[in-house]
């Protein structure tokens, strides 16, 4: 059943209106028509069947058949914070952990990364990195679209990590307990923040800082992950830790 995302003021009295991008994509690309099901979701969380009745220029009507929770969420909002990498690698890994269930995904610079976020192209990036979350939430049925924020240096990335987390787990290929034993110390977490490192890793520095702010060190296993693997190997684990 195909699903779109709408601002919850478009849901009201038992129907629902798209608009827009969602309109065209059910008129002209779906070739959908009166009487077929689609699945809405609110943004909130909140999943809606809903009817095809209407077909309008610019926007389309569905009448609600029923609503629920989502059951495609985490019980605790991860935030990724990556290292930013070169190339398109991003893209890749803003895919795959919306796929695994991150609630948002944070870029940052650090001492170790090959290429810097160009602060005139981050903008226009920005948009193209949002589309393909919301393109992701799609496929895999989720209920929300995580954000991506626009890169921030290392230092703002810890402090917003250390305060808005109960968890801070630091993927760190100089040592630390394994992921696996902070995930079962964290059950009862509420929100858990992970950070990994761009292709350079991380500094000593930035590993001492973010340990003396109350980031947990964690290792990933035996061997050395390349950047685009370790963020999905992390969320892998938390998906295992809480869901399975």
């Amino acid at each position: 059943m195909p699903r779109f995302f709408v601002n919850s003021a478009n849901i009201s009295d038992g129907y629902v209106t798209l608009s827009g991008d969602n309109a065209r994509h059910i008129s002209f690309s779906l070739r959908m028509a009166c009487g077929e099901l689609i699945t809405v979701c609110d943004g909130t969380g909140t999943e809606y069947k809903a009817e095809l009745c209407e077909f309008h220029e610019g926007s389309v009507r569905a009448k609600i058949l029923s609503q629920k929770a989502s059951d495609s969420e985490l019980s605790v909002r991860v935030t990724l914070y990556q290292g930013y990498p070169k190339s398109d690698k991003l893209e890749f890994i803003i895919q795959k952990a919306v796929e695994l269930g991150a609630s948002k995904i944070v870029p940052f610079e650090s001492e170790h990364c090959i290429k810097r976020p160009d602060a005139e192209k981050s903008a226009k990036r920005s948009l193209r990195f949002s589309k393909i979350a919301e393109e992701a939430a799609k496929q895999c049925g989720r209920a929300v679209i995580p954000s991506v924020s626009l890169p921030v240096p290392f230092e703002t990335a810890l402090s917003l990590a250390i305060k808005e987390n109960d968890a801070v787990l630091f993927c760190y290929e100089g040592g630390g307990a394994p992921i696996t034993e902070l995930i079962r110390e964290n059950k009862n977490a509420k929100s858990i923040a992970v950070f990994v490192g761009s292709e350079g890793g991380f500094s000593e520095n930035e590993a001492a800082l973010a340990k003396n702010n109350g980031a947990r060190l964690c290792g990933l296993g035996n061997r050395i992950l390349r950047c685009e693997t370790a963020p999905l190997f992390a969320l892998s684990a938390i998906v295992c830790g809480f869901e399975l």
